[in-house]
């Protein structure tokens, strides 16, 4: 991504220096200037930094430079700068008085150092102006208590992807106008309230990669204002009941990739109306009770997870549910009933479950649905009516289930055959039923070959076949010649009346006779 950028970044300069002015001040060896207020040095031979640098500069950009030092007063010559940015390059050490002249600084990073181990007290004692500070990409191990005290205006710090065990407590206590902190992939164990302390107008945290194994219900007691909270990819075992009161806020909370076996709604406080995003794919959930105080949630994802059932009321009050995610867990059976009223389900994902039967009224609510992930299931026919409130509209998948191509296939057959272009990957729709049609598309199968066969348990009944074709209803059986066998046909109307045909099957006499007396 860095070189992208680069490239991107060198071509807009190239073509600003075709359009610049023949009498512009040089720009320094090695590097390249965008305008008298922007230099972009970006040389893997350079191992000094120019001392040419024009006064009027505001920004300058070092990357991918053989760069090692900052020694003290570096930039003396440049104090009006209000945007420093070192990335990608071999800095292994820099001066605590390094970055004193400079006043202006609003933006400054120091990243992508792979031979930087530390920072000393007082680094940034000047930059009383600082606003945004990334430290990403480094090798720091620990930040000394006091590294930002003077950064009282800071609204941005990022420590990213360093080896940073942990974090001293308070270390945050002055920076009362941090809205966003990430201290994501690092070697965290252990954060408390007093690491937190100070930052009343936190908006987002990232502790997302590390190696948080437990929280306390008062670790986030100061985040009053926090919208966004990533703890994914942690070790997270148990989320205590209020740990996330105080956070009337939140619109995003992430716990994918924990070991989390349950989870429930009591973790917020009473008053949550505020969050729209819940992930907690990858976890180990056997169970997850009822979610109705999050009647703001639009996203939820509880993939690959354990979940063998749902619980009829687990989405009661969500009726903004846009996006559910139950892909990869071990569910048998859906209730009927669990997604009533949800009005503004867009997409629904059970790949990868053990369903094995659906009622047709499932989805009665869900008109608008988008898409419909019902792949990998253990699904043998669905029933009628399954697709009439939202199919052939919305974009369905159906491969890899072990479909019986009998005559209850006829409903999905028309339905995949009416709407093929809204059906993904209709050639992998294969039956699985009976051997001679094994492997066969569903859509490819006549639909004279759709047959459901009948066993009557008589030894002269070898086989009695169902067909439907045309409104008419074929039932066929072979008997043996001598069979005396009565096949009684009831029709059963809507009030549960039955009306009786009976079809008796008179046996050649004579010469069941013959065979009689021949046995004899």
């Amino acid at each position: 991504m860095a070189e992208e950028w680069f490239l991107a970044l060198l071509l807009t300069l190239l073509i600003s220096q075709e359009t610049r002015g023949e009498h512009q001040a040089p720009c320094p060896a090695r590097c390249q200037c965008f305008t008298p207020a922007q230099v972009l040095c970006a040389d893997s031979r350079m191992t000094d930094l120019p001392r040419n640098v024009s006064a009027q500069a505001k920004e300058v950009i070092v990357m991918m430079s053989a760069v090692s030092y900052l020694f003290s007063n570096t930039f003396q010559d440049t104090p009006h700068l209000t945007k420093l940015v070192f990335l990608n390059n071999e800095l292994c050490s820099v001066h605590s008085r390094a970055f004193e002249t400079l006043t202006e600084l609003q933006e400054l990073e120091i990243s992508g150092n792979p031979l930087l181990e530390h920072l000393l007290p007082g680094t940034f004692s000047k930059q009383g102006k600082l606003l945004h500070l990334q430290l990403n990409f480094n090798r720091f191990t620990t930040v000394p208590p006091g590294m930002f005290d003077s950064l009282k205006q800071l609204e941005t710090l990022q420590m990213r992807s360093n080896i940073l065990s942990s974090l001293s407590p308070f270390l945050f206590l002055n920076l009362k106008k941090l809205q966003v902190l990430d201290v994501s992939h690092n070697n965290l164990s252990e954060v408390t309230k007093d690491t937190f302390a100070g930052l009343l107008n936190l908006q987002i945290l990232k502790l997302n990669h590390n190696f948080l194994s437990s929280l306390t219900a008062d670790t986030f007691q100061n985040f009053s204002q926090l919208t966004e909270l990533h703890l994914e990819g942690n070790k997270i075992t148990e989320v205590k009941e209020g740990t996330f009161q105080v956070l009337t806020k939140l619109k995003v909370l992430n716990l994918r990739r924990n070991l989390l076996s349950a989870f429930s709604d009591g973790v917020f406080g009473p008053e949550l109306s505020s969050l729209t995003e819940l992930n907690l794919q990858d976890n180990m959930l056997t169970e997850v009770s009822s979610l109705s105080r999050l009647s703001s949630i639009t996203d939820l994802t509880l993939s690959f997870n354990q979940l063998t059932s749902l619980h009829e009321n687990l989405l009661k009050n969500n009726t903004a549910l846009e996006t559910l995610d139950l892909s990869g867990n071990q569910i048998t059976v859906v209730p009927e009933t669990i997604f009533n009223d949800l009005f503004s389900i867009r997409t629904l994902s059970f790949h990868k479950n053990n369903l094995s039967r659906l009622e047709a009224s499932l989805f009665r609510d869900q008109q608008f649905i988008q898409r419909l992930d019902l792949s990998e299931n253990r699904l043998e026919t669905l029933p009628v009516g399954f697709f009439d409130h939202f199919f052939p509209q919305h974009t369905v998948r159906l491969h890899g289930n072990p479909w019986q191509c009998d005559c209850h296939m006829q409903y999905l057959q028309d339905q995949l055959l009416n709407s093929s272009r809204m059906v993904e990957m209709l050639d992998r729709i294969l039956c699985e039923s009976p051997q001679i049609l094994r492997k066969r598309p569903v859509v490819s199968v006549d639909r004279q070959d759709l047959v459901c066969h009948l066993s009557a348990g008589e030894t002269d009944v070898s086989r009695c076949s169902l067909k439907e074709s045309n409104e008419a209803m074929t039932i066929r059986c072979k008997v043996d010649r001598c069979s005396s066998k009565t096949v009684k046909v009831q029709f059963q109307d809507e009030t549960g009346s039955l009306t009786e045909f009976i079809l008796k099957n008179p046996p050649a006499v004579s010469q069941c006779s013959n065979e009689t007396t021949a046995m004899e």
